[in-house]
């Protein structure tokens, strides 16, 4: 049986804890003390009128509780509103760890930390008082009409909401923006920080879409990196079939990932293959007759060589601008083009990135530069904008599922069976897949069947990683009940490895309880896990230790 004591902080003694504050004293559900907003013309503070509405010149702001939720809107006929400001008084120095969540991918940079004012909390965070755990935060999906971030400091709470257009203010006109609505959930005695967050989830997303059984397979870029054939992913399907248990309902899925189109890796053309790939549709047909379950992967926002030039992005020629019409239609034809070759499983990529210029570390406060924006002008914001191309993509795909990669995680929430939390984890390095993987998957792993299926990465199985340190994040990932992906080189996988896989995949393809990290107050790479019920313990590091270069 393993305890149930909830961890002390590093350092602290049971006997030095304070009194947790009651439920009432971290209390967002009433107005904001105050409301700041920020246009393309200045700042401008609001005077409160009636309770909950706040007004400076032509802008309004209302909060107000609807249910169990806090609602923010936003009136602005005239001014080009790009943020706006709420600020709660609040005495917060009981707080002792503080942890938020990323923009979209994590990329080894979520941790359990002390106050730090100017931390940047995308979304939601959880707030430890060395008893219970507090969760604060705004709800998913089409529920989310800005982007939404959390700060906070010894002296109260702040929500910044970026309402801009691209990186211009927005105009409204006489539409009314739904801005957020806030959720919140105070802490519970005897009740563990995981168990809290993983609660708050749910409560943020109401209404997830998931996969029907668990995910799980292979996908080839961990070891090919793009160098690839329809004959050697054949081969791979066959392969993970071989590996996967035998007569089970669940079937594993073989995705071919970036190389299979034609234009080259990272862009392309989506309607064929290249020489490599002359019958798609023959592929996938080839695989679902292996056993497997085929899935593909492509980059959305791509632009083609001879794209139409009003398709383009005016900020990245690169990209296709998704508010224009014909453009969000080419990228919808080209999903149900998967779809209709027999794919069952789409992994869209690159579409945060594509849209922003900016990859999660560099986002911060400001997820974008200022002054550019869409085709079609200022009149929604960005997160209107990205809710409306990942449904154009939910709807193309019908019953495939689909894996967002490098997409917004909190609007991604309900519109996707399931999102990569992590960047890339690596065939190469095993810090990176300690980095990327073993942090994002124990950080996030609290979203798992409540926003969307967690994939924290797959297992690239080569000779360059040793197998002591590869099969511990394997045996991790199919014990978490997250999804299980390997990328199985074909002269990497002996006996040592396929005895392994084999027992890996035999659990990935059941449903198992959500691993908890129980570790994860003390470290960013947890060592210990509550999994299927029992405590296990792995060595990330190895005997060496980590190079610091």
């Amino acid at each position: 049986m393993l305890a149930t004591a909830v961890p002390i902080a590093p350092g602290e003694a049971k006997a030095e804890r304070r009194a947790a504050p009651p439920a009432s004293t971290l209390d967002l559900l009433r107005p904001p003390d105050t409301v700041t907003a920020f246009t393309e013309s200045g700042q401008r503070p609001f005077t409160q009128g009636a309770t909950g509405h706040w007004k400076a010149d032509d802008i309004v702001v209302t909060t107000l509780p609807d249910g169990d939720v806090w609602q923010v809107r936003l009136q602005a006929p005239q001014s080009a509103v790009k943020r706006l400001h709420l600020r709660w008084h609040l005495p917060l120095e009981v707080i002792r760890l503080v942890m938020g969540d990323a923009w979209e991918r994590a990329y080894g940079d979520l941790e359990w930390r002390g106050m730090v004012p100017d931390r940047v909390l995308p979304w939601y965070f959880a707030a430890w008082d060395g008893r219970r755990t507090h969760c604060f935060g705004v709800q998913t999906g089409v529920a989310a009409g800005a982007l939404c971030f959390w700060m906070i400091d010894g002296e109260g709470i702040s929500l910044w909401a970026d309402v801009r257009s691209g990186g211009r203010g927005l105009r409204l006109g006489e539409r009314v923006l739904d801005v957020c609505r806030i959720v919140q959930r105070p802490g519970r005695d005897r009740e563990s920080a995981f168990a809290a967050l993983q609660a708050f989830c749910h409560q943020m997303c109401p209404n997830p879409r998931l996969p029907r059984q668990p995910l799980y397979g292979a996908n080839n870029w961990y070891y090919a990196y793009g160098n690839t054939s329809a004959t050697q992913c054949l081969d791979d399907a066959r392969r993970i079939v071989s590996l996967s248990p035998k007569g089970h309902a669940n079937r594993p899925f073989s995705v071919l990932d970036d190389g299979w189109q034609t234009g080259g890796t990272g862009s392309g053309v989506w309607d064929h293959g290249n020489e490599k790939f002359p019958d798609m549709p023959g592929l996938a047909a080839a695989i679902r007759q292996a056993g497997a379950r085929p899935g593909i992967w492509f980059r959305p926002l791509a632009a083609a060589p001879d794209v139409v030039d009003g398709w383009r992005f005016s900020r990245d020629r690169h990209c296709l601008d998704p508010t224009v019409p014909d453009a969000l239609q080419k990228i919808a034809a080209d999903v149900a083009r998967f779809r209709t070759w027999g794919f069952e499983l789409v992994k869209h990529d690159f579409s945060t990135a594509d849209l922003f210029g900016r990859w999660g570390p560099a986002m911060g406060g400001s997820i974008t530069d200022d002054n550019w924006t869409f085709a079609e002008g200022q009149g929604r914001t960005t997160a209107e904008v990205i809710v409306a191309f990942y449904r154009a993509i939910r709807e193309a795909a019908g019953d495939t599922y689909v894996l967002g990669c490098n997409t917004i995680s909190h609007l991604s929430a309900g519109v996707f069976e399931a999102a990569r939390v992590g960047d890339d984890t690596s065939g190469h390095e095993w810090s990176r897949t300690r980095k990327m993987g073993v942090n994002s998957l124990a950080f996030r792993a609290a979203q798992h069947n409540a926003f969307y299926a967690v994939d924290a990465d797959c297992v690239g199985i080569t000779h360059d990683i040793p197998w002591s340190l590869n099969r511990q994040w394997l045996d991790l990932l199919a014990r978490s009940g997250t999804a299980t992906f390997v990328s199985p080189s074909p002269d990497a996988v002996g006996p040592d490895q396929e005895r392994d896989l084999r027992a890996a995949l035999a659990l990935a393809a059941d449903p198992q309880p959500t691993g908890e990290p129980l570790d994860w107050q003390q470290t960013v790479y947890p060592t210990r896990w509550r999994l299927m019920g029992r405590e296990a313990t792995y060595d990330w590091i190895g005997p060496e230790g980590v190079a610091p270069f």
